[in-house]
């Protein structure tokens, strides 16, 4: 349905899951074009589309992918490969490919996106870099991306030259306004503590607040990341190496903490207008708490790529305990089978029965809409513009409903 479509319409079905509240059982949706204008239970007291036997849900919200290496029909490596291995491969594959190759990737990323029910995208951008333009009438949902301009250098002038990059990439043309007037979804990423200064974070952070724009960095994703931050050894400080880009002056690092570095990296990001921890594989309790103080700063945990590198358990519970905001995350085609983040879901309801399924349904829609400063989108309330998808279920109670979740089918976009 186009976004300036201005036609009313109802539509009811078994359960309706607004996210925002608990599941309604024969609900219905009243909408004008995108716009939800009401919702409710029993008779909607006019004509309405009923779509029988399924759950409307919002679409979905994926914080967190690398559209780019969509070019990879399976995971790099096989499961439980080192992060530090993986890292290299995938360097290596990417250094392969021309920038047509590295578009054409994009454009299939998007598109399955699109046909999952991902109203949102959480990009991470390496600029420069052309994104396709595509029909939006191809696409099965309206999805919008937010580029996170990525950041990286472990020397000053690769630093200065990353941020420069992302900055051009950030910038409008300024065709309609300034030459300094920034894409509406223009945010940025320093990579990771590993593979970004210190001094290169602050000034992300710094750009984030001034313009009021997400930040994204990958925290905590493996045990060797602590290795080399604490001690400059372990699997992580010989990628580096390899990589000829190891300096014996920033590893290890010195922290007023040794046992936490972490701890220092979350107050640091916590001075940014809207952040975006991604994974935290490896974040113990203390580094949690301190998380959990900070209500701009969330997590994205990519399930099924944290079971391709064989990490212990995630966390998450206990960051959901301690009120963390946790949104979900596909990664990328070289850490995970496909972009479909229902898939992420599926794997939550089914191998983390600690975890609410209505909490599990959050991080995949709510949590990430919030994470990434959009709240129109991500549930099904008043005012907002969520995208529908529905989901296959004949069940007379939530709890039912949440069992079709985990052994269902893939949902299918209403628009």
């Amino acid at each position: 349905m186009s976004k300036t479509s201005t036609r009313r319409e109802v539509l009811t079905a078994r359960w309706i899951v607004p996210v925002q509240g608990e599941p309604i059982e024969r609900g219905w949706i009243r909408r004008q074009g995108e716009t939800v204008v009401e919702i409710g239970s029993g008779s909607p007291g006019t004509e309405a589309t009923d779509f029988g036997d399924v759950a409307i849900l919002p679409g979905l919200i994926n914080a967190h992918t690398h559209l780019e290496f969509s070019m990879f029909d399976q995971p790099v490596g096989q499961p439980g490969i080192q992060l530090a291995d993986w890292i290299g491969q995938v360097i290596a594959a990417r250094g392969a490919t021309t920038v047509a190759q590295r578009v054409s990737a994009i454009r299939k990323g998007i598109l399955e996106s699109a046909k999952a029910g991902v109203r949102l995208l959480g990009e991470i951008t390496t600029p420069p870099i052309e994104y396709p333009d595509i029909d939006p009438s191809v696409l099965d949902f309206p999805l919008e991306t937010i580029h996170f301009c990525e950041v990286i250098g472990l020397s000053a002038q690769r630093s200065a030259e990353r941020f420069a990059a992302a900055e051009s990439h950030a910038i409008c043309d300024g065709s309609n306004s300034g030459p300094t007037q920034l894409m509406e979804h223009a945010a940025i990423s320093p990579h990771a503590p590993y593979s970004t200064l210190p001094d290169t974070i602050d000034r992300c952070v710094r750009w984030s607040a001034k313009h009021r724009r997400p930040l994204a960095m990958h925290v905590a994703e493996s045990p060797s990341e602590r290795e080399l931050l604490i001690n400059g050894t372990g699997p992580m400080a010989e990628s580096l190496k390899r990589l000829g880009v190891f300096d014996e002056s920033l590893f290890p690092q010195a922290t007023t903490s040794k046992k936490s570095p972490f701890v220092e990296l979350i107050n640091q990001l916590s001075a940014c207008h809207r952040g975006l921890l991604v994974h935290c594989n490896d974040l113990r309790q203390s580094e949690i708490d301190t998380l959990s103080q900070f209500a701009n700063l969330s997590v994205v945990f990519c399930p099924r790529t944290h079971r391709h590198f064989g990490f212990d358990r995630h966390p998450v519970a206990q960051m959901a305990k301690s009120g963390i905001k946790v949104a979900l995350g596909t990664d990328s085609r070289a850490s995970n089978p496909d972009l479909n983040l229902w898939g992420e879901v599926q794997f939550l309801l089914n191998h983390r029965t600690d975890l609410q399924p209505s909490s599990v349904i959050a991080m995949a829609t709510q949590n990430g809409a919030d994470a990434l400063g959009r709240k129109d989108i991500g549930r099904i309330t008043v005012g907002s513009q969520p995208g529908l998808i529905k989901v296959a279920t004949n069940a007379s109670s939530a709890e039912q409903l949440y069992r079709d979740f985990a052994t269902g089918g893939n949902p299918v976009c209403i628009g």
